[in-house]
Order: structure tokens, then C-alpha cells, then sequence
């Protein structure tokens, strides 16, 4: 396991220009994974116990918190994050808070899945960042109201133990839990501000909703798909290609740097089990000057087999979905999507249906993972 280096203590107080260049982070070795709580997932913050100076919504918001030093309201300072007021204690003689007094919000996970690592990040939150933060997570299906999942009948697993953290700093965790979660309880202690919480893992989607759609996007993110590799992500990540939906600008797909050289570039993805595909997508969405000149389609089935190609190397046109359908099925674990010479495609899809053995380990994993 890599080392994860934590933060403490209160950062600098803001001394003008830009607020990003004491901020404190590092490569944590879980962010090439799905962000679970990614809004374009569907997650959401259903509930806080306070909200009194920045709304709960603020912690998933995509794009990494801003900061206005002049900007303030009726209530005070306007922070881009999640910020509770001050707690205080019982009487003048007791006037600071319990070891036990904390605040709290429920986050409902875009997909659910297995959580590999956590980022409370506290940017912006220089002397207002709680002490200490944990995180707690359950798996209730269906939707639940708060009201369903602060009732006494729903158990909670910690996935981060109550940890001191730093200002405006991003405070990493791995979390080891073989469990499958879909929603998460962030607390921190007693009070404060949290800009960010970002929640990397593994999609597992439920098989029975799998098997009942027949037909559906094998690669999705939502539906277990994930990216174990890729040759470039200089400009933007290559998770972006199985994101719900299409891509509303040129950074929400995924985009090489320049080629200098004779290579190619190319994306590896493992779908949600064994299945069949059996027509393909390939979109350019919004890379006009930039898309990928030509692409090949290659699928192997299981980890050692061979590479089969099913979509030969095809002219891709710029700022366009493409679409075919194949001669036969092509079985596969694991498909390779190779561009000529660089650039970017912004969507895959891969339409088909699980095989029995897809559809038998899927539900084996899901059943193992406590779901």
C-alpha cells in the first residue's frame, strides 16, 4: 500500500493573488478510478444536520472550489463548499464543545460500488476546517429518504476512522472495505467548512437490473464498465468516454497531447462481465480541429486471451457520433479502442448482453460483496 500524506493544521491566512499556491495536495494513488459521487452519475447530498454558511449541494460539484475574497452575504463570508456555523457548549462554564459534537451530511453515490479512497478536501478553508473528519458508508437499495437511512435498523460501516486533517489541503484516505456501498455519511468534528469529497471505487451495478434491461451500454461506468488503462491522458482523463450521456464541451471527453513520433494512441476498458457485443459508438462530440483521424475496436475474453479485432481501422469524421453494427457478436472481457495518430474521441458505447457466465460471475460478485 502506498503511504498516504495527511495534512494538519490551520494554512496561512489568504495574502492576495492566487489562492491555489500554498494549497496542500499529492498523488494519491486511487484517483485514476471512478469518482462514485460524481454528479453526472446521479449522486447527490440528500441531507446535513447544518448549512448555516455554504450549502451541502457545494461537495460535488465538479470543478474544484473557487474563492472571492470580497464576496459575502447576509449570513457572512460565502465559501464554495459545505460550512457549518460554530458549536458551542453548554453553559459559560463549559462553553466549548463535546468530544462527541459533530456535523453531518448523507451522500446518496451515483452508482454504487466498492470505495477505494476518499478526498475530503478542504480548499479555501484556511482557520474554519473542522479538526478532525470520518466517513461511513451503507448499502440501501432502492431510494431512501435521510429519514429511512438515520432510522436505528441501518448499519453503518467506517471507512474512515475520525482522523485530524489540514487546511485548504486535499486530505486523502484509502479505505480497504470489501463492501458494496450506496451511500455515505461524512462527518466532521465538531464544526467547519468542507469544499470537496470526492469518492474513488469500483462500480458494481445490480444484476438483476442488468439482466432485466437485456440489451444495454456494456462499457458504461453506471453499468460496471471501468478504463484500466490508457496511453495519454495529458489533457483530460479517459473516464470521460463512459460517462452518462454526451459530451457538452471539448475537456468532457478524452484528448492526447501532439504526436511527435510514428505511434498511436489508445484506451483499455474491461466491460461489466463476459458479454456479447453487438453494435458499437464511437463519438467526436465537440473535437472539431482535434478528434481522432482514424480508430480501431479490438476485444480479448479474459485476462490472457488474444486480441480480435472487430471494428477494422475506420476514418472518423470531427464533432460526429459514429455508429456500427457488426457482422456477428464478438465475445469479449476487455475491449481496446486504438486512435490513428492522437487527438480524442469524446463517448464509447458498447451495445450487447451479458453471456451466462457474465451474467453468473456478475451475480456471484454482487452477492459476495454483501449486496
Amino acid at each position: 500500500m502506498t503511504a498516504i500524506e495527511s495534512f494538519t493544521g490551520d494554512a496561512h491566512p489568504y495574502s492576495g493573488g492566487d489562492p491555489y499556491a500554498d494549497y496542500r495536495t499529492a498523488d494519491f494513488p486511487f484517483t485514476h478510478l471512478a469518482d462514485l459521487a460524481d454528479r453526472r452519475l446521479g449522486a447527490g447530498v440528500i441531507a446535513a444536520n447544518d448549512e448555516f454558511f455554504a450549502e451541502r449541494e457545494n461537495l460535488l460539484l465538479p470543478e474544484r472550489a473557487e474563492f472571492d475574497p470580497e464576496h459575502f452575504g447576509h449570513k457572512g463570508k460565502v465559501m464554495d463548499g459545505w460550512e457549518t456555523r460554530r458549536r458551542r457548549g453548554t453553559s459559560a462554564e463549559h462553553p466549548w464543545p463535546t468530544d462527541e459534537d459533530h456535523d453531518w451530511a448523507l451522500i446518496r453515490l451515483g452508482a454504487p460500488g466498492v470505495v477505494r479512497g476518499i478526498v475530503v478536501d478542504t480548499a479555501h478553508f484556511r482557520g474554519n476546517y473542522p479538526q478532525a473528519v470520518s466517513v461511513e458508508g451503507t448499502a440501501v437499495e432502492g431510494s431512501p429518504s435521510p429519514e429511512d437511512l438515520l432510522s436505528d435498523d441501518v448499519k453503518w460501516t467506517t471507512l474512515v476512522p475520525r482522523t485530524p486533517v489540514g487546511g485548504h489541503a486535499a486530505n486523502g484516505f484509502a479505505v480497504a472495505s470489501e463492501q458494496r456501498f450506496t451511500h455515505l455519511r461524512l462527518k466532521q468534528h465538531p464544526d467547519g467548512g468542507i469544499a470537496r469529497l470526492r469518492v474513488y471505487g469500483e462500480v458494481v451495478p445490480d444484476p438483476v437490473w442488468l439482466t432485466a434491461l437485456g440489451t444495454f451500454d456494456l462499457v458504461a461506468l453506471e453499468n460496471g464498465g471501468q478504463v484500466e488503462d490508457a496511453s495519454n491522458l495529458f489533457y483530460s482523463p479517459a473516464t470521460n468516454t463512459i460517462q452518462p450521456g454526451r459530451s457538452r464541451k471539448m475537456d468532457d471527453g478524452w484528448e492526447t497531447r501532439r504526436r511527435r513520433d510514428r505511434g498511436h494512441d489508445w484506451i483499455r476498458y474491461r466491460l461489466a462481465a463476459q458479454a456479447q457485443i453487438r453494435a458499437l459508438e464511437i463519438d467526436t462530440a465537440y473535437l472539431k480541429g482535434n478528434s481522432a483521424g482514424w480508430a480501431s475496436v479490438s476485444v480479448r475474453d479474459g485476462e490472457d486471451g488474444d486480441w480480435r479485432e472487430i471494428l477494422p481501422r475506420t476514418r472518423l469524421q470531427p464533432d460526429t457520433n459514429h455508429r456500427f453494427v457488426l457482422p456477428e457478436p464478438g465475445v469479449a472481457t476487455h475491449v481496446r479502442v486504438d486512435i490513428f495518430p492522437d487527438g480524442g474521441i469524446s463517448r464509447l458505447r458498447l451495445f450487447g448482453s451479458l453471456t451466462d457466465r457474465g451474467a453468473t460471475d456478475l451475480a456471484t460478485r454482487h452477492r459476495e460483496l454483501g449486496a
